[in-house]
């Protein structure tokens, strides 16, 4: 995808499926206005939990029309990413691994808050961009289907929860801070990315994030959360026309490659972002 059709104005690039339902999720819905991203109740309330734990898998169509998403075919970055993910939580022993088990999962949503159109809704600051704007974290059922054949699949493994944990597109909003003015975007606790200065407030910034759940044999919501591990930095004059770069290719494979310069090592930032969901939802550490 070259540049310019990589372009696409706001209304465009938020237009995107109807989500499911959240009724009775097991999580209620929440409205974060900073990380950490996490919603409903630590593990260390479920005493003699088991968990299994299903292939990580990347979500196309998560907060955007499925066509504005980088594509996950054979050979692809977003495939290879999601490939060197698996093989990490392997080579830790992090939960009992579980087969795909098809159907509609339990979806997790991490995002601009959505009107009727699926648009994101107008920010809401008290003070533009400095407090008050606040970021949705919700649980889609899954359909009966899923219910049914993840519980005798979870069953199989002699396990009580499952985790689940999707590589998708996310909408964030930029934020502003002190006198000057500077803008950036929160991807997560201490995870934070600058922004060129006349980013616009009104669009928001395409990331590319880690969203999880820990359900139950029927499926109901226990933990939920997410973690963002890069995000896209629109050019200047475009940002402020209201337009938004998408996630490209070539982003993903900057991502497989991209470190956290402020922590011990320098660790690849996708590891960090796993191992905190991980860590977070299922209580297990994650090295």
């Amino acid at each position: 995808m070259s540049r310019l059709s990589a372009l696409l104005l706001l209304a465009a690039v938020t237009a995107c499926a109807s989500g499911g339902a959240t009724f009775r999720s097991g999580v209620g819905d929440r409205f974060l206005e900073h990380p950490p991203y996490y919603a409903g109740q630590s593990v260390a309330a479920l005493p003699g939990a088991r968990i299994a734990r299903f292939p990580v898998e990347f979500q196309r169509g998560a907060s955007q029309a499925a066509n504005f998403d980088p594509v996950n075919g054979a050979g692809s970055s977003i495939a290879a990413l999601v490939a060197e993910m698996n093989a990490f939580l392997d080579s830790l022993g992090v939960a009992k691994l579980v087969a795909f088990v098809g159907e509609t999962a339990p979806n997790v949503y991490f995002g601009c808050e959505r009107d009727a159109t699926n648009d994101c809704v107008e920010r809401g600051d008290s003070v533009l961009g400095r407090r008050g704007t606040t970021i949705r974290l919700a649980l889609e059922r899954p359909s009966r289907g899923w219910i049914d054949r993840a519980g005798t699949v979870v069953d199989g493994a002699s396990a009580t929860h499952a985790l689940l944990i999707t590589l998708e597109v996310g909408q964030y909003w930029p934020r502003q801070s002190g006198i000057r003015g500077t803008k950036s975007v929160e991807l997560g606790a201490g995870y934070v990315v600058p922004l060129p200065w006349l980013t616009s407030l009104e669009t928001p910034v395409s990331v590319l994030q880690l969203t999880g759940a820990l359900v139950d044999r029927e499926g109901r919501g226990v933990r939920i959360g997410a973690e963002g591990i890069l995000a896209q930095r629109s050019p200047l004059l475009a940002s402020s026309v209201g337009a938004q770069r998408l996630i490209t290719a070539e982003d993903v494979e900057h991502a497989r490659t991209l470190r956290h310069t402020n922590l011990p090592g320098q660790p690849l930032v996708w590891r960090v972002a796993l191992c905190r969901l991980v860590t977070e939802l299922s209580g297990q550490s994650c090295g």
